[in-house]
């Protein structure tokens, strides 16, 4: 009984999971839009026979004739031309920062809404225009399509302005590095909420009793359903320990995960093919569940900005203190209590070092011989000394001291290392 109802439990949680990944669909919301076009038509028809006689004829079929039609002309025209401006954002701000934001920009949702809300529109004038025409509606009976079709002109009109107000700054760089820290931030906290995905933390080895359940494919590690492999570890009464965390590159028959197993008996060719429903590999890395590829794409921002042909060490600079912004809300998975009803699972914590590297790898490396840029880093790092979480200080203060040496060996003006000396946190000794 306990295994059924965990099993029933975990299966809103795995919906609702998969569900918000297709929200973020362009092609769901405008199917979405259509679907409430054709309900409204319907609609439409059903609440004119409560309309009384004379209040019906007091719209004539040809005033909805001409509002419909200028809705299909002009959604059709309005959605062509904000397609070509998506394309047009889309291909500059992949070859001018970094190929990694173009599928951020695609997940706009006011972009999404706005181009969903056109084409419903389109399709809702469509339907009228076509039951006009088959006499569905007469011309006595046009009132409540009239009225639904102002309606949906104001809805229209609502999303254009909110459309034209988005464009001031669409694809621009600021707008641009505030998307990526805000999904970052997203992922943390949802990551940190339930810390090793509400699993048990995996800080040791595995078991030596256990056996690898070899991945089907070459991929990143996408999305981790730890619900239903909960539910599955229940059902086949195994304990699961995942090494490779999300965002991971794992190559076919590497291990991604381990299996120890309690019962007497175990169908591992089953088991084999139901996790796969459950751990999801692709050829592309992705936002979802993953804060640490946030941070690597903020870190090549700001990599670009200081390449020759950019030369914007101002963009660095934004983006360390972004980077250092995300890094003060991590906090120790492992001194949390994972939820109780994932106590099959074990989840390898996100390392601090590694969230670090994440978002200050490249972007130091590339700026070591930029006094402004290395001041704002040992600024930085400093801060995050100060932080509650040891493992982050100790990384933090490591990073320091590494790129603190780096940025001397670049430096060779000695006022320009003075000054970055007096940057850096006074805990921070060179060798």
């Amino acid at each position: 009984m306990e295994f059924i109802y965990n099993l029933f439990s975990s299966i809103p949680t795995t919906v609702l999971r998969k569900a918000r990944q297709y929200t973020r669909k362009l092609w769901v919301r405008v199917l979405l839009m259509g679907l409430l076009a054709i309900v409204a038509v319907g609609i439409s028809q059903l609440i004119e026979f409560l309309i009384p006689d004379e209040l019906a004829q007091s719209v004539g079929g040809s005033s909805a004739d001409r509002l419909l039609n200028v809705i299909a002309s002009a959604m059709l025209s309005v959605t062509i031309f904000s397609i070509t401006v998506m394309v047009s954002v889309y291909q500059s701000s992949s070859t001018q920062w970094t190929p990694r934001i173009h599928r951020l920009i695609m997940q706009d949702r006011v972009t999404q809404n706005t181009l969903a809300v056109f084409i419903g529109a389109y399709v809702y004038a469509l339907l009228g225009i076509m039951l006009r025409e088959l006499g569905t509606y007469k011309d006595e009976h046009a009132f409540v399509l009239f009225w639904m079709t102002v309606l949906v002109l104001v809805v229209i009109v609502v999303y254009l302005i909110r459309w034209v107000l988005h464009l001031q700054g669409f694809g621009q760089l600021i707008d641009i590095t505030r998307q990526i820290e805000q999904v970052t931030r997203d992922q943390f906290k949802e990551r940190l909420s339930l810390p090793c995905l509400g699993a048990i933390p995996l800080t040791g080895d595995v078991p030596e009793d256990c056996r690898p359940l070899r991945a089907w494919q070459s991929g990143y590690i996408q999305h981790i359903y730890p619900e239903a492999l909960n539910a599955l570890a229940e059902e086949y009464e195994t304990d699961l320990y995942l090494t490779e965390n999300i965002g991971s590159f794992v190559f076919l028959d590497a291990p991604v995960l381990h299996v120890v197993q309690k019962g007497a008996d175990l169908d591992w060719d089953a088991l084999c093919e139901e996790v796969r429903g459950c751990l999801i590999l692709g050829d592309l890395r992705t936002y979802d569940q993953d804060p640490r590829f946030g941070l690597i794409v903020m870190g090549e921002v700001g990599s670009k900005a200081l390449s020759p042909g950019v030369n914007d060490p101002g963009t660095a600079i934004d983006v360390i203190t972004r980077i250092g912004r995300i890094l003060s809300d991590y906090k120790d998975e492992t001194e949390t209590t994972p939820d109780e009803k994932l106590e099959h699972i074990h989840v390898r914590p996100l390392d601090p070092a590694d969230l670090l590297r994440d978002g200050f790898g490249a972007l130091s490396r590339d700026g070591a011989g930029s006094l402004e840029v290395q001041q704002r880093l040992q600024q930085t790092l400093s801060g995050l000394m100060q932080h509650p979480d040891e493992g982050l200080r100790i990384a933090a203060r490591k990073m320091a001291k590494n790129e603190l040496q780096r940025a001397f060996q670049a430096l060779s003006f000695e006022p320009d290392r003075a000054a970055l000396r007096l940057s850096a946190d006074d805990s921070v000794e060179l060798d």
